[in-house]
């Protein structure tokens, strides 16, 4: 019997890998992330799986629910939106089936990031522009952010900066940022990325709350700061250059990345 942690992807159903699907299709239990994870993905699970929605359950019952898999000799297919190494509250679930002697493993998704650069037809990275991407979250209604990894100071570096969980806060997060960046910093909204009803929002970092609020998203969005949002006439990059010139060292190009 294992537990597989699987990383379900954004939201489309067909960003599932072939891996994910396979297991889920194995799998006598399946346990899922509440409205983050498509009915078209649970559909893969056996007809008579015992399939749980985790979203009103606390980790003592989820838990309790791999110790009873566990009894029976039943995988569990447990299903987390987007991808497990990122914000997915995984970490402390290992660490119970480690103390219970439950066997697991990790099947990774499609992240959210990555589906919002996707929908914005964007590369984070872009030469001489940006080659950091800095994922955070707003942690004003979550866990405490450790110290040293307030906003502020992770907008210092000036690289690309992905914030989860920010939508609420757009107005806070824009303030935060602006004095780093620059008010003509490009910004974007990007709400449910891959679903159905997915809204692109692109500004500013001075036009970008107030783009959020009158669209009425408040929740399930990725926000993305950084030149490399709207970087034109930049250098090829170094992979394809027929010369294969020397990069632009980080003495001369330091700043490179910054929003005028």
């Amino acid at each position: 019997m294992t537990v597989h942690f699987i990383g379900a992807g954004p939201g489309a159903p067909d960003l599932l890998t072939l891996r994910a699907h396979k297991l889920i299709a194995e799998s006598s239990v399946c346990i899922y992330a509440g409205s983050l994870i498509p009915a078209e993905v649970l559909a893969h699970a056996p007809k008579d799986a015992r399939v749980i929605d985790t979203q009103h359950l606390d980790l003592d019952q989820i838990v309790a629910e791999y110790a009873r898999a566990h009894e029976r000799g039943h995988d569990v297919a447990r299903l987390h939106s987007g991808d497990l190494s990122i914000h997915s509250a995984a970490a402390e679930q290992m660490r119970r089936l480690d103390a219970l002697g439950i066997p697991w493993d990790v099947t990774p998704g499609v992240p959210a990031f990555a589906a919002a650069a996707a929908a914005l037809r964007r590369e984070l990275t872009v030469p001489g522009v940006a080659q950091t991407v800095i994922v955070t979250r707003h942690g004003r209604r979550a866990s405490p952010m450790p110290d040293g990894e307030d906003l502020a100071g992770l907008a210092e570096h000036g690289a690309t900066l992905v914030v989860h969980l920010g939508a609420q806060a757009i107005d806070e997060i824009a303030a935060t940022l602006e004095p780093h960046y620059g008010g003509d910093c490009p910004a974007a909204a990007v709400a449910r990325a891959s679903w159905p009803d997915e809204l692109v929002l692109r500004g500013t970092l001075a036009t970008i709350a107030n783009a959020v609020r009158e669209a009425g998203v408040k929740r399930t969005a990725t926000i993305l700061v950084g030149p490399a949002l709207a970087a034109e006439g930049f250098r090829d990059s170094h992979l394809y250059s027929h010369t294969r010139e020397r990069p632009v060292s980080s003495a001369a190009g330091g700043a490179a990345g910054r929003c005028p």
